[in-house]
């Protein structure tokens, strides 16, 4: 059997901060949902298919879109991409890229209106900055619609700045992953693995230490990324294809010569016990129940894996948007209360404060 954790799963007290509250659901006032859902990459799109409908019906049924996209392409099958060039291209096409730019004023707007509730929570009160991420900022439209949030949210005389996540979405929870570990479990090592899971795909990675105490160098080196939602799988044959990716990623520290930690660190939706268990949160997993009372993803995943260098490695599982955040902790370092947003299949969100 693998050696217990050095640290709780989901712990708020971190190794180099204090995490204040996470995965808040705030409840939508106009609607049966969470509020949350008014700024994520559905929503977003929503939008621009709201706009593109009502200038359809107010122009005779001339599509907007037409020239940018083909005729009769539906909204959603719009990638983020396309909505890129639509803006690079204002002046061959100032009638689709202002479609866009309309899309990212509603959306901004809405997530001001997000943002500000997230301020008035209890555990919110105080935070100087908010980091956001997720996938939705691969694009320049996510970029766009965060500085238009920013700008809302300063005219409004909020005391709060926004900006970017600086790793790119796709390696900012794998450089987060090793904030959870204790740094006497990384010392005399280089390296180590991360694994982010969501309701699409899950990555596993095998990310540079750096050489810097707090971290601010970490890096990944290689990652492998598995789109589960393609293969519909069982929740033990995710567990094992997770496995399999990370295995993989052992056998790869080996070639490069990296001294592997034996530490796994894990960011997943959901709200996550001490123990290990997913307690809510976890229903866009692939197949089965992965809040089961008896499941504990750390553990499972713990006896399909082989030792690094002899040892049984510790893992550490922690909420998605929370890992997310931690990439981003050595750059809030002159701030005392941050927050974090992670925009993907809904909204992400933590709150941290840095020791005094």
């Amino acid at each position: 059997m693998p050696d217990k954790p050095t640290a709780p799963h989901g712990a708020a007290d971190l190794p180099r901060l204090r995490l204040d509250a996470y995965n808040a659901e705030l409840h939508d006032p106009d609607g049966p949902g969470f509020l949350g859902d008014r700024a994520s990459n559905r929503a977003f799109m929503e939008m621009l298919d709201d706009w593109r409908t009502r200038v359809r019906r107010a122009s005779g049924g001339e599509d907007p879109l037409e020239d940018a996209v083909g005729e009769g392409r539906p909204t959603r099958a719009i990638d983020r991409a396309e909505l890129d060039a639509m803006l690079d291209s204002t002046a061959e096409d100032p009638e689709a890229a202002g479609l866009v730019h309309s899309a990212i004023e509603d959306f901004a707007q809405d997530m001001a209106a997000v943002v500000r509730r997230f301020l008035r929570l209890p555990d919110w009160q105080g935070t100087e900055r908010i980091a956001v991420g997720g996938g939705f900022l691969e694009a320049k439209v996510g970029l766009m619609a965060v500085g238009r949030l920013g700008v809302l949210l300063r005219a409004a005389g909020e005391p709060v700045r926004v900006a970017p996540v600086l790793h790119h979405p796709d390696d900012a929870a794998l450089c987060g992953a090793p904030h959870l570990a204790p740094p006497a479990l990384l010392e005399g090592f280089d390296a180590c693995l991360a694994v982010d899971i969501g309701g699409t795909n899950m990555r596993a990675g095998l990310v540079a230490l750096g050489d810097a105490a707090d971290l601010s160098g970490a890096s990944v080196l290689d990652s492998e990324r598995w789109k589960h939602a393609e293969e519909a799988p069982g929740r033990d044959e995710a567990v094992a294809k997770l496995a399999s990716l990370l295995a993989h990623m052992v056998d790869h520290a080996a070639v490069m010569g990296r001294r592997l930690a034996p530490f796994i660190g894990i960011g997943c939706p959901g709200v996550i016990t001490r123990d290990g268990r997913i307690a809510r949160g976890g229903q866009n997993l692939p197949g089965g129940n992965w809040e089961d009372e008896d499941f504990r993803l750390p553990e499972a995943l713990a006896a399909a894996l082989p030792t690094i260098d002899g040892v049984a490695p510790t893992i550490i599982l922690h909420n998605d948007a929370v890992v997310q955040g931690l990439s981003q902790a050595p750059a809030m370092g002159d701030v005392e209360r941050w927050g974090v947003l992670t925009i993907g299949t809904g909204l992400g969100n933590a709150r941290f404060s840095n020791p005094r």
